[in-house]
């Protein structure tokens, strides 16, 4: 067994530092020499990639186009709009000075006091107010909407308190911009881009979220509404894993961006805005992984099949030349497949290695398997091993890479739903939330009674789900007639 697994902190144990431990161990990430912010590595940002790739695809079936937007943006920008410079204000990095020059003592550099800058510059945390300013050169009349744009960005946010993907200072993400010509098609495009990310991580991350509504307190700073999807951890904690938000005309209006309409009257656009980010990829690992290391849905793993010949180097050089058909054919199916033949790691090592590292499907070959027509396969979400013919094996590893997406998501569901709680109790919500779980419960609709529920027991609402039918009720809490029923838990 390898010494990383060995060393690899048990769930029960210390999950927090389980998953610390894992993003390590598995070459995911590390901490860099910027206090708050990580460096991904290639392993880590190849997972990012993939989630890119698909993303991008069903984003641009959705008719939206990629575009680039400064970094920086002017202080000025960010006091147009009241409530979203106050939600972002105590995370902004500002830049101040364009110029160094050399100490004194000629052994360093110091900023120049003479190059400061007429206005200061925000380090973006998120890019509404620059993205809006540019809309009012792009949009004159009807004819010129819906406009809808993205960009593939890094965004900075200071936080006093990280951890690798889940909340870091600089982090990567996608933000889509959208302006439209009626309050109807703005709401309607920040509710389908959400279920573009119900889609992509149920059926890509394997994840399964469930799609709701943000209370006013919880909504991003600025929106009318803002739109989410909350996937569970084994923990039992929850993960805001994407959302979509509904901004009105709010933006529109602090940067005065209006069109004319078909009989030639001047109005306000409406607008959307929707991202998700690398924190995709703690949600990935905090939802599938286990006591071994990772395990990755096929269709995001960097490496989704593994085979590693073993024997002598006549053996090996045998079942090297046999593999080469199946490889080809793996690969033309858009299957990535690693042939591990290095002498300078032991098979045991390469086996705990990739094991580690989540491979969804692993073949070992050796000179007896090829005298008897077999290959070992094992697949890394239950651990199973089994000896099948080789004849046909890449047909066969094409449907156990389906079959693995698809048992990784039933599992993650069967445990979501045995940890969802229909609650009217407060006191019996206060002893079940300690240990995790979404409870469903009555709530009166008022900031008072949310925020007494943070303070006691640090949970949250996390959303008015949509799946639920919303029946009477009373509020847990105050007794009072309840308005909806809502989602509450611990979140990251």
């Amino acid at each position: 067994m390898a010494i990383e697994l060995k060393e690899l902190t048990k769930r029960a144990d210390n999950y927090s530092q389980w998953y610390n431990d894992l993003v390590v161990k598995a070459d995911l990430a590390e901490q860099s020499a910027v206090r708050g912010c990580m460096v991904i590595k290639p392993y880590g940002y190849a997972i990012w990639e993939k989630m890119q790739q698909q993303l991008d695809k069903m984003f641009k079936e959705t008719g939206v186009q990629n575009a680039y937007f400064p970094l920086l943006i002017p202080k000025s920008f960010l006091s147009r709009e009241a409530e979203h410079v106050e939600g972002f204000a105590k995370e902004c990095a500002v830049v101040t000075h364009y110029r160094l020059k050399t100490n004194e003592s000629g052994d360093g550099v110091v900023v120049d006091p003479n190059a400061k800058l007429e206005e200061e510059l925000i380090v973006r945390p998120t890019s509404e107010t620059i993205i809006w300013n540019t809309y009012k050169n792009w949009i004159h009349s009807w004819r010129d909407l819906p406009l809808l744009c993205n960009q593939w960005c890094n965004v900075m946010r200071w936080e006093m308190r990280t951890r690798p993907f889940l909340r870091t200072s600089e982090f990567l993400w996608q933000e889509g911009h959208t302006a439209h010509a009626t309050r109807e098609e703005a709401e309607q495009e920040a509710q389908k881009m959400l279920k573009v990310y119900a889609d992509f991580a149920e059926n890509w991350m394997a994840v399964p979220v469930m799609q709701g509504v943000k209370s006013e307190t919880e909504r991003f700073a600025g929106a009318l509404d803002t739109y989410t999807i909350e996937a569970m951890m084994q923990d039992g904690k929850a993960l805001q894993s994407g959302t979509s938000h509904f901004l009105g005309q709010n933006f529109a209006k602090a940067f005065d961006v209006t069109y004319l309409t078909k009989e030639n009257k001047p109005e306000y656009v409406w607008a959307t805005s929707w991202g998700v980010s690398t924190r995709l990829i703690g949600a990935l690992i905090m939802t599938h992984s286990d006591d071994n290391g990772l395990v990755l849905p096929p269709r995001l793993a960097p490496i989704q099949v593994v085979i590693i010949p073993i024997g002598k180097p006549e053996q090996i050089a045998a079942v090297t030349e046999a593999m080469k058909p199946v490889i080809d054919t793996l690969r033309q199916k858009g299957i990535s497949v690693k042939f591990d033949d290095a002498d300078n790691k032991r098979p045991g090592f390469k086996f705990a290695d990739y094991e580690l590292k989540g491979v969804p499907v692993r073949l070992v070959m050796g000179g007896r398997d090829l005298e008897n027509g077999t290959v070992e396969v094992m697949r890394r979400d239950t651990l199973e091993k089994e000896t099948v013919k080789f004849e046909g094996i890449a047909e066969y590893v094409l449907d156990l890479l389906d079959r693995i997406q698809e048992n990784i998501f039933e599992k993650a569901r069967a445990f979501r739903d045995a940890h969802i709680y229909e609650c009217d109790n407060y006191e019996e919500f206060k002893e079940k939330v300690k240990d995790g779980g979404f409870f469903l419960c009555h709530w009166d609709g008022t900031a008072e009674t949310e925020a007494k529920i943070k303070e006691e027991t640090q949970a949250t609402i996390r959303c008015v789900p949509f799946a639920f039918e919303q029946t009477p009720g009373v509020d847990m809490v105050s007794g009072k007639p309840a308005k909806c029923r809502v989602l509450i838990a611990r979140s990251y």
